[in-house]
């Protein structure tokens, strides 16, 4: 048993040890231990420590069973459960070990090493040369939990090397004839293979390379990464793609850290050698593939910086060649129909926001929008405030949103808005709840090119117009509350109504307002008591109106059920409204939702448009997910008989819009999981029932441990993308830890 009484303690200053473990030390550096026992021997020139002996100098350690130390050579030999701590925090355990020159070199026996990450080395024998390189014999390296109750058997994977070189100062680890096994099973041998040190967070240095077998643009091409470590804050990758179908392409990404900001730069350059070729748009118009043979290239880049607590700008921008040139070599992005470029400075101050920014697209699919018909955004202008109550006790927003935008192709205007918005909330004795709202939106708006899209007005001069309206609107609510079940449920009904006041301006045709940002119309239980029910103020809602609804909800022991449903009554009808909008008559449609949630293995979502008048349902969807451990389903559906935004598009008041733009939405999807243990799968759909296809099928399957992943992914999409026809993907994933991520696509 220990016995502190017989500890032995002492501090001196040798004048040839130095017990370093990697960097050099002072002579000066003081070197203490601590041990149980002690003896000097004058005749040989030695100290020997024993029993729980712990040396160290500065924050370098050294422990053993017993220590003797050779004044004459500087030899310092540690035998049984020898222990040390290596610069980089991981900690060299070995049976025996003889070391000198300040213990930058020597031999050590029977080696293992805990590093990093759960990382483990181990070897026969090791050679330190300089505190800095330690040469290996026999080693084995694994990330994997080795087995408690039987620590002779394998690990899940391991490498084993004949020999292998720890390089400490540039922190990686090289193996010379080494098998990788996988559960004692060799099933990989490597003439040579290296990776980085887990104790370094960043290194310099290949990555894992990436192979894809066939791809319909590519053909057969692999992926080469380069990660280079710039300094404490900065790096960048570069890769190298070469493929059987077409030219090589070289990319990189820079990435900055600053204590200001951040900054993150991609691009690329390629040599494309497919011809773009013509497709048929769903507009049935012949479309070009965009000039995407030769030399082709993007760049993108992210970034945001701090000007002062209250200040920022930042840049987003995001440009390429060509469509084709994204599809032909899988560039992130692709398949979107726009690439969104800004540029902005905004500002944070109590209760007030502002922003000054730019906006710039390009178009990607031509199956949908033309590129000369995207607008710019030069400059726009966004400022929004709420005070304090005040000593009425309303609350004053103030909102402005202006802009000038820019088409090639369509109408170009400017905006200038300003939104006033005062809310009084009152509490009735009874229990009832109001809200008194005083609002007055402004706009003024000059505009060219009105008879092109998006408006299609029939005047072909600048129009300088604009448009004021004020309105009134009170809403109460009732709650009925109580409670049931002993207190742990409750029950509430609540009618709800709103009564709204405003002129009836019209929709804005008659005065030649353009519309920027009021393109689609949504009335649905979430719009049941807005004053404008469009997205923005370039259209807006006049007129004498009521919207009544009623909200019930039932809550106890964890399970809910909560129900809305409501109309609205106007006496303004607007002809040009959007057919399908559930506004076109005195009595609206009548929206409603209904959440069911019995317990929490299942959740149920459903929402509804239906029109009183004919019984025709305007819009529907529904999610619903359900689950017990280890097993998962979920599932959605959407009715819409046309997207709106589509009318727009053309030139719909002398025409009819084509098939694509009012093809209704009919669309069900589905997916399913489980998890047991270790493994996982799971498995999705989505299918168009109005066009009697599927869009997407795919499925999963992976499992993973402690140290080791593997994944098996199928992705098929059946719809087509800017001439893209349909296409399936299956993705291979490995992954090792401590050692990276190997795919194959």
């Amino acid at each position: 048993m220990f016995d502190p009484a017989h500890v032995a303690h002492a501090q001196f200053r040798p004048q040839v040890m130095h017990l370093d473990m990697g960097k050099p030390a002072s002579k000066d550096d003081p070197v203490t231990f601590q041990a149980d026992t002690v003896d000097y021997n004058d005749a040989e020139h030695t100290v020997t420590w024993s029993g729980n002996v712990q040396v160290w100098q500065n924050d370098h350690v050294l422990r053993a069973d017993r220590i003797i130390y050779d004044r004459d050579t500087g030899v310092v030999a540690a035998r049984g459960n020898v222990a040390t701590v290596q610069p980089d925090g991981s900690v060299l355990y070995a049976h025996y070990a003889e070391l000198t020159g300040g213990m930058k070199d020597g031999i050590m026996l029977h080696v293992n090493a805990a590093m990093a990450d759960n990382a483990k080395l181990a070897a026969n024998g090791l050679r330190r040369t300089a505190g800095k390189v330690n040469d290996l014999s026999r080693a084995v390296y694994t990330a994997c939990e080795i087995c408690a109750k039987d620590k002779t058997k394998p690990p899940f994977w391991q490498f084993r090397a004949f020999g292998a070189t720890q390089d400490m100062e540039h922190q990686k680890i090289d193996f010379r004839d080494a098998f990788f096994d996988i559960m004692g099973v060799p099933v990989l041998y490597l003439p040579f293979f290296s990776i980085t040190d887990p104790s370094a967070q960043r290194h310099s240095g290949f990555l894992m390379p990436g192979i894809t077998p066939h791809d319909r643009y590519l053909g057969t091409y692999f992926t080469i990464p380069y990660y280079w470590v710039l300094n404490d804050q900065s790096d960048i990758t570069v890769q190298g793609l070469f493929s059987t179908r077409t030219g090589p392409q070289i990319s990189a990404q820079y990435r900055n850290r600053f204590n200001f900001g951040r900054l993150n730069v991609q691009g690329a350059l390629a040599y494309d050698t497919h011809h773009p070729y013509e497709y048929v748009n769903g507009f049935g118009e012949r479309v070009d593939g965009g000039g995407s043979h030769g030399v082709q290239g993007h760049l993108f880049v992210q970034g945001q910086f701090d000007i002062n607590k209250h200040w920022r700008a930042g840049i987003n921008a995001r440009v390429a060649t060509s469509a084709d040139y994204m599809r032909d070599y899988r560039v992130q992005g692709y398949g979107a129909d726009t690439l969104r470029s800004n540029i902005y400075v905004e500002g944070f101050g109590t209760g007030a926001y502002t922003r000054l920014d730019t906006q710039f697209y390009q178009g990607l699919n031509q199956g949908v929008i033309h590129n000369a018909d995207l607008p710019f955004g030069l400059p726009r202008y966004t400022y929004s405030f709420l005070s304090q109550p005040d000593a009425l006790g309303g609350r004053l927003s103030v909102d402005t949103t202006d802009f000038n935008v820019y088409r090639a192709n369509g109408t170009s205007d400017q905006r200038g808005q300003l939104t006033l918005n005062w809310d009084r909330p009152f509490l009735a004795k009874s229990g009832q709840q109001f809200l008194l709202t005083l609002r007055l939106d402004s706009m003024i708006y000059r505009a060219t090119k009105l008879y092109e899209q998006p408006n299609y007005y029939r005047t072909s001069r600048a129009m300088v117009s604009g448009q004021v309206l004020p309105t009134i609107a009170l809403k109460t609510n009732w709650p009925f509350v109580r409670t049931f079940a002993h207190g742990r449920g409750t029950q509430l009904i609540e009618p709800i109504a709103q009564a709204i006041y405003a002129p009836n301006t019209g929709m804005g045709v008659n005065d030649y307002i353009p519309n920027e940002d009021s393109l689609a119309y949504e009335f649905t239980d979430s719009t049941l008591f807005s004053l404008n029910r469009y997205q923005g103020t370039d259209r807006l809602d006049g007129g004498l109106r009521a919207n009544v609804g009623v909200h019930a909800n039932w809550t106890w022991n964890g399970h809910v059920v909560d129900l809305l449903a409501g109309e609205s009554f106007q006496e303004h009808i607007e002809h040009d409204r959007l057919p399908y909008s559930g506004l076109d008559h005195h009595i609206s449609d009548l929206v409603a939702r209904a959440r069911v949630s019995p317990n929490q293995y299942l959740d149920f979502t459903a929402r509804m448009r239906l029109d009183p008048h004919t019984t025709t349902v305007n819009f529907a969807d529904a999610l619903f997910s359900a689950g017990i451990p280890h097993v998962h389903i979920r599932g959605g559906y959407i009715w819409e008989p046309v997207t709106p935004y589509y009318y727009y598009a053309t030139d719909y008041l002398y025409g009819s819009p084509p098939n694509l733009y009012i093809e209704r939405t009919s669309e069900l999807s589905g997916g399913a999981s489980f998890d047991w243990d270790n493994w996982r799968v799971s498995g999705f759909t989505r299918r168009s029932l109005s066009r009697n296809s599927f869009v997407t099928v795919g499925g999963d399957l992976g499992y993973n441990n402690d140290c080791f992943g593997i994944d098996f992914m199928y992705l098929k999409q059946y719809t087509s993308v800017g001439g893209q026809q349909r296409n399936s993907t299956y993705l291979v994933t490995v992954s090792l830890k401590t050692l990276g991520v190997f795919g194959l696509k």
